[in-house]
């Protein structure tokens, strides 16, 4: 065996370790890439996979953290009910840790956190309490309010409370930032995170500034949190609204110590969703939302340096958490987070346009069971009748039900017709160049709007296309 194999054999079994006693044994020491494919100007820019993490997640750590410090002082004991509000990845954490534990989870999510996390919840066991994303701190439905008084109200309860948990920064100060320190030789000039309880500012901060006062704390933030231009203003502005899950907050959370931050950037949605595809097109590597907002910080900062310099920053959490979104072209174009081509007419409207290869179809020869399977799959209510390429009609769910009802005998024929025998031929339709108030006659009438350019299938408007449209153009 030559020298070179021999030290990539070695570098291969630095790797394989004996058997883990446990999956919880592998939260932490989570490895570190350096990104070559960016341009990252003078500096070298590195990133923590903390979705490496058993639940997928850098929350792992702190779950572990604060459910050992509730059972130390008594605050949890056995057969306890673990209570917390959660954008889902703590929340994950918890169910990970407390479930082989003994202990019932209950997790109050806001109704924006994407259809992957609350699955995964629910098929670990956690009581998931869905509240709305549209309200504040002091409203009922508030997820944290939510959350405090459901425990308050459970015998036997401990309500984690992440946001002032102390035992969540000191997860990071004990064992995140001495994991850094260790994999880049004790050399490094700026961190990026992003604050959702803060605790991973807090710990890192508190760490890096015992052991290198050179390293600077440097915030993402998503456009609408209040806390980056609290950092540049001094000003707590009134909150907006984003769509990055787990950082950014219309609070400052106790955790968050913003006097650790050297220097804060504002992201928009759309450029955190770009670089988290970028992330995975350039290098790699499935990361969600979040991670896309502090990797766009992370090169602007590394851009506007003049002299070299060591960054690191994190991969939060793992993009399978996020298919359904961040990864799904026609869920971006839905919320305006696309780069799509504008026309000025009603084709911008068709969320799945046909032109764009996007519309989910049957033929008239298919059976209504395959239309059925394809409405579910899509989440769709109608489908387009398309007999080569031209529209033939369209079939909505009534048109099914009313098709296969009756005695349960023979039911399973009648799924098996095909979709002509109950698809509808007689169609109104519009033209793209026609304005938006052609669509109210048609909603009106409780049919769907089939947009054609001259002699060309275009797509379907549907109400919540409309509304859509209505709110990314206010």
């Amino acid at each position: 065996m030559t020298s070179t194999a021999k030290i990539e054999q070695n570098a291969v079994f630095d790797r394989v370790r004996p058997p883990y006693g446990s999956v919880l044994d592998l939260i932490g020491e989570t490895p570190v890439v350096e990104l070559t494919k960016f341009d990252t100007g003078r500096c070298r820019l590195f990133i923590k996979l903390e979705s490496q993490n058993p639940g997928g997640s850098i929350k792992d750590r702190i779950a572990r953290s604060m459910i050992a410090a509730a059972e130390r002082d008594g605050r949890l004991s056995k057969g306890g009910v673990i209570i917390e509000a959660t954008a889902g990845n703590t929340g994950l954490g918890l169910a990970q840790v407390g479930i082989p534990k003994g202990y019932r989870i209950v997790l109050v999510v806001p109704d924006k956190m994407s259809r992957e996390k609350v699955q995964h919840l629910r098929a670990l066991g956690a009581d998931v309490r869905l509240t709305r994303s549209d309200v504040g701190k002091g409203h009922p439905e508030y997820y944290q309010d939510m959350a405090e008084k459901i425990a308050a109200e459970t015998p036997g309860s401990f309500y984690v409370n992440q946001f002032a948990n102390p035992a969540n920064p000191l997860a990071h100060e004990t064992t995140t930032g001495p994991e850094i320190w260790q994999q880049l030789d004790g050399d490094v000039d700026a961190v990026v995170v992003g604050v959702g309880s803060g605790g991973t500012l807090t710990g890192l901060g508190r760490f890096f500034a015992k052991v290198s006062p050179k390293t600077e704390m440097i915030l993402a933030d998503p456009a609408g949190s209040v806390l980056a231009p609290l950092v540049k203003t001094g000003r707590l502005e009134q909150a907006g609204s984003w769509t990055v899950e787990g950082i950014g907050e219309d609070f400052v959370p106790p955790n968050a110590d913003l006097s650790l931050v050297s220097q804060a950037y504002t992201i928009s949605d759309r450029h955190s969703m770009l670089a988290a595809r970028d992330l995975l097109s350039k290098e790699g590597i499935l990361a969600g939302s979040s991670s896309g907002t502090l990797l766009a910080a992370a090169l602007r900062y590394c851009r506007e340096q003049q002299t070299p310099k060591r960054v690191v920053t994190f991969v939060c959490d793992s993009g399978n958490k996020y298919l359904s979104k961040v990864f799904d072209d026609f869920w971006l174009a839905e919320q305006g987070l696309a780069e799509r081509q504008q026309h000025g007419d009603l084709s911008d409207l068709v969320a799945r346009s046909h032109r764009e290869g996007g519309t989910v179809f049957v033929g008239s020869d298919d059976t209504l069971l395959t239309a059925y399977g394809r409405m579910r799959r899509g989440d769709l209510s109608q489908l387009p009748v398309l007999d080569g390429g031209k529209l033939v009609g369209i079939i909505d769910e009534s048109d099914i039900l009313a098709r296969v009802d009756g005695n349960y005998q023979g039911r399973w024929q009648r799924f098996e017709a095909p979709v002509r025998s109950a698809m509808t031929s007689e169609l109104h339709t519009l033209q793209a160049s026609q304005t938006l108030d052609a669509l109210l006659p048609v909603f009106d009438r409780n049919e769907v709007a089939i947009v054609f350019d001259g002699d060309e299938f275009v797509g379907l408007i549907t109400r919540i296309d409309l509304i859509n449209h209505l709110r990314r153009s206010r």
